[in-house]
């Protein structure tokens, strides 16, 4: 049990005292398969190499152990404040596989349209028509594949 002043390691998801940096990595790495899917996360790691093998290290155990698995906040809102943060600086890549990772978080097409419709009022219209686009053509690829 913490006190004042001493940390609570219920609030850091895998980043605990004491943690190894595998530690990290393998929380992180479990995390981000579960969002992202296997075989979005087989597909970036095969295609590492020297150049860019230290990024994949790096996000797999800040973003996704160091954050992602932190108990303050849902999946569902960790992926709608993901959304609205693609949206407002135009990553529309990532804001594909981040409608994906929203709906494997439980998010229904309904709810991520709401996002969007928010990211318009704070992010701009033309953003949200490109992100409206985007989710179109995420939906419409999902549709076809089932």
């Amino acid at each position: 049990m913490s006190g004042p002043g001493q940390p609570d390691p219920a609030r850091n998801g895998v980043v605990q005292p004491g943690a190894t940096s595998k530690d990290i990595y393998d929380g992180g790495m479990a995390v981000r398969r579960e969002v992202l899917s296997d075989e979005h996360v087989d597909r970036a790691n095969a295609s590492k190499d020297g150049f860019t093998e230290d990024f994949q290290d790096m996000i797999t155990r800040i973003a996704w152990g160091g954050i992602w698995t932190r108990p303050g906040l849902t999946r569902q809102m960790r992926s709608a404040v993901t959304i609205t943060a693609m949206v407002a600086h135009g990553h529309w890549e990532e804001l594909a596989m981040h409608i994906r990772a929203a709906l494997r978080n439980g998010l229904s097409r309904d709810e991520i349209k709401e996002i969007l419709l928010q990211t318009a009022i704070y992010c701009g219209v033309p953003s949200a028509n490109t992100a409206f686009k985007t989710a179109q053509q995420v939906f419409r690829e999902m549709d076809t594949t089932r």
